[in-house]
């Protein structure tokens, strides 16, 4: 664990990895505690009518040993592909636990999936075991025929032909069930990258990527566990940043997390959810946070007393942004940076004056971040360069499920390269520029989109913007920006005028866009991160 410390130096100086040969995470989320205090609340459960029902860790310890002892009866085995398809729910974590406990490996899914991305996901992993509900049944009800390896189907929503009961399996079980004595270095976990560029590839983790998590998870938090915390993220636990940046780490620390099954982002919602509930810690992506910039006067409508931390990552958070949380909301964001494969590297932290608008903070402690040139040698200060981490890191992915090659593309020597661009400031600060294909070269300049964007949201009509290059001529690219307008505001092409003029005055010539469309919404990921390659093609 990070311990607290007034000021950066002194929190890397305190800290040192103690990763122990064996471990395993399903009987570190829920056996810890579960043993300790049984009673103690582990998921707050908060339905769509407002019911509040929570699971115990004692509750979590039980199921998740019923459901392991359930699925190794129907045959399945170490090594093996269980895929999660299930919104925010006890369950969720009951599945993970049992797949760790048998020694197989956890395949999260998002629930935005459809029924492509669902076959390929299951296809390429091989996955053995499918545990979803009724709307993911549905979705599977097309593709089943596609997936020859997959043997077997749960479903919390109870048994159908061909579909084996959660509750019925649980219920089956043979007593006495013992959770394998997994090594740290075991692979326990597949997230697919969310696929920008190409097609997604599995990252598989070992059970050590729960430890790596927690020096970040401390920082971007605040530090945590106080006592009556309370997590909660909109965010899909499928998702590494729901996954690895709440759920996992706070039930190590017997930390409560609330599950909100949600389909849609709503900013007011949000807010009067954060009040009803009295959450003392969310972690929101950047889109999610422009969208709650609009909400006027939060403090005034909701009470936001136990708020005491906003967390956030996935994408570049801006100063624009983080100023908007210290005026509106009186908190600082601890911003944070990593990737599917190399999650939480850099983070900012207000309690240890690791705060800076416009940054990502710096290198958590234990983890080695660099800013390299194409050379391999580090970048000068305020010189951009892209983002690499060095191995051996507890965060860092096995490899790429069944792609040795693009395994091996992903290094330089013992440097995992992320494709992100960066720069470190003089004072260590690292600022994120944006990816490497995300990049715009117009007139022999390299433009990221990031700071573009930005000023963009600076203008009272825009309420979400992306900036892309368009092929051009006589510039190889000009600047193209994509806006969704706040309510109140109209299309026109005295708007696009006065947008471009606004960025042209605050920015450069070079950078301002040339041209601007209009949209309704932008593309995004399933992480809530803009698709900008989907844009280009639109051209």
């Amino acid at each position: 664990m990070l311990a607290s410390a007034p000021d950066y130096d002194r929190l890397v100086a305190g800290f040192a990895w103690a990763i122990p040969e064996r471990f395993n995470i399903g009987v570190d989320v829920c056996d810890r505690w579960g043993l300790r205090e049984p009673q103690r609340p582990a998921i707050v459960e908060v339905g769509g009518d407002g019911t509040v029902a929570a699971t115990t860790f004692g509750a979590l310890k039980a199921g998740s040993d019923a459901l392991a002892a359930g699925l190794v009866a129907v045959g399945i085995a170490p090594g093996e592909r269980i895929g999660i398809l299930l919104p925010q729910s006890a369950a969720v974590v009951v599945a993970h636990a049992a797949a760790y406990k048998i020694g197989a490996i956890a395949l999260p899914l998002a629930g935005l999936f459809g029924p492509e991305a669902l076959r390929y996901r299951l296809a390429d992993a091989g996955a053995r075991v499918l545990i979803t509900d009724a709307p993911g049944l549905a979705k599977l009800a097309a593709i089943r025929a596609d997936l020859p390896a997959l043997a077997h189907v749960v479903s919390t929503d109870g048994a159908a032909q061909g579909v084996l009961g959660w509750d019925d399996l649980l219920a089956s079980a043979p007593a006495g069930f013992r959770p394998r004595d997994t090594l740290a270095d075991d692979p326990a976990l597949m997230i697919y990258t969310s696929g920008t560029t190409g097609l997604a590839k599995g990252a598989l983790h070992a059970h050590r990527v729960l430890l790596g998590h927690l020096p970040g998870w401390a920082m971007m938090h605040d530090f945590p566990p106080r006592p009556g915390d309370l997590m909660w993220t909109p965010s899909d636990w499928a998702w590494a940043g729901g996954l690895l940046n709440v759920l996992m780490p706070s039930l190590h620390h017997g930390v409560p997390v609330v599950a909100r099954p949600t389909a849609r982002f709503d900013p007011e919602g949000a807010f009067r959810f954060i009040a009803d509930q009295g959450i003392t810690n969310v972690f929101l992506p950047p889109t999610a946070l422009r969208m709650l910039r609009g909400v006027p006067d939060p403090r005034g409508r909701f009470d936001l007393s136990a708020l005491r931390n906003i967390a956030s990552a996935g994408e570049a958070l801006g100063p624009e942004t983080f100023a908007w949380a210290r005026s509106e909301l009186g908190l600082t964001i601890g911003e944070a940076y990593g990737q599917t494969e190399c999650n939480l590297v850099l983070a900012a932290c207000r309690a240890a004056g690791v705060a800076r608008p416009g940054s990502t903070g710096r290198p958590v402690p234990g983890h080695r971040v660099m800013i390299q040139r194409p050379d391999g040698r580090e970048t000068e200060v305020d010189e951009v360069g892209e983002i690499a981490v060095a191995r051996p890191d507890p965060v860092m992915f096995l490899s790429y499920w069944n792609q040795p090659e693009a395994t091996a593309a992903k290094f330089r020597g013992d440097w995992m390269l992320t494709g992100d661009t960066a720069r470190r400031d003089a004072d260590g600060y690292v600022h994120f520029v944006g990816r490497e294909d995300d990049l715009i070269t117009s007139a022999a300049y390299r433009i990221g989109p990031t700071e573009i964007e930005d000023c963009l949201l600076r203008h009272p009509a825009v309420a979400l913007a992306a900036a892309v290059g368009k092929p051009d001529a006589l510039r190889t690219e000009i600047v193209k920006a994509f806006v969704v307008l706040r309510d109140g505001f109209s299309a026109s092409d005295a708007l696009a005028d006065e947008i471009q003029a606004f960025v042209r005055t605050r920015l450069s010539a070079h950078e301002y866009p040339r041209e601007i469309a209009f949209r309704d919404s932008l593309p995004m990921t399933t992480t809530g991160k803009i698709i900008r390659r989907q844009l280009r093609d639109e051209g």
